[in-house]
């Protein structure tokens, strides 16, 4: 059964950006979005919710104030701009307390805490072993779910990068160095200043450029020690 949320927040934007967090994970729903607590609360009253993202300063009454109303509150993470309420609303039991503008980086982490406080432990590694298998980018005004095995390498030219899919090409303002860091341990290889490959479709190489299919990517001198020992390790010199 998949996990259902409410998104309490006065802000559509803000709204927008935690169910696009939310469509890349299977495991959780949105079952109502409410722009005040006075709406939250009549939802409450007729629809099953699990985990409740709330605002704090909302027009009539905050979300602070609305969740001691509460008598049977669902699990609650916190949505705001403002730091200076996280003491108060740590004294109410929170799963999280989120700060906007909320990366997808940060919002995982939260549900991921959820989970590992409400469900048994399979359900929490099942997760994050899914999560391993994609990556979030954000290009053109939407979010892209890729699984990395479409991936066949990535491209930077200045503050942007061109993912290159087996049946797609995705260009977003992203710096290479940034996504290299959240590849780590998922199959890419950093083999120049300007490419990062996925060493599961390497084709062929030599000792100064690898093949990805058709595509002759060079190796950068100073990444090629690094290079050859990944590869060593990885069973493709063995």
């Amino acid at each position: 059964m998949k996990v259902r949320c409410l998104l309490v927040d006065d802000e559509p934007l803000a709204i927008q950006l935690i169910q696009n967090h939310i469509k890349l994970l299977d495991t959780f729903e949105v079952v109502g979005t409410c722009s005040n607590a006075i709406k939250a609360l009549e939802l409450l009253r007729t629809t099953p919710v699990d985990l409740l993202f709330l605002d704090i300063k909302m027009p009539q009454i905050t979300g602070i104030d609305f969740l001691k109303t509460l008598k049977n509150p669902p699990a609650v993470i916190i949505t705001t701009a403002y730091r200076e309420y996280a003491i108060e609303g740590y004294d109410l039991d929170l799963i999280d307390y989120l700060l906007k503008p909320i990366t997808f980086d940060r919002f995982f982490k939260a549900v991921d805490r959820y989970l590992r406080l409400k469900s048994p432990v399979g359900k929490t590694e099942s997760l994050q072993e899914n999560e391993q298998q994609f990556i979030h980018i954000k290009a053109g005004g939407k979010f892209h779910n890729l699984n990395k095995d479409e991936v066949l390498y990535i491209e930077s030219l200045k503050d942007y990068i061109t993912i290159h899919c087996t049946d797609r090409k995705i260009t977003a303002k992203y710096k290479i160095g940034d996504l290299e860091t959240e590849l780590y341990n998922k199959d890419f290889l950093r083999i120049h200043r300007s490419f990062i490959i996925n060493m599961k479709k390497i084709s062929a190489f030599t000792n100064y450029d690898i093949e990805i299919g058709t595509k002759e990517l060079p190796i950068g001198a100073s990444y090629k020690e690094y290079v050859f020992k990944k590869l060593q390790q990885s069973a493709l010199l063995k």
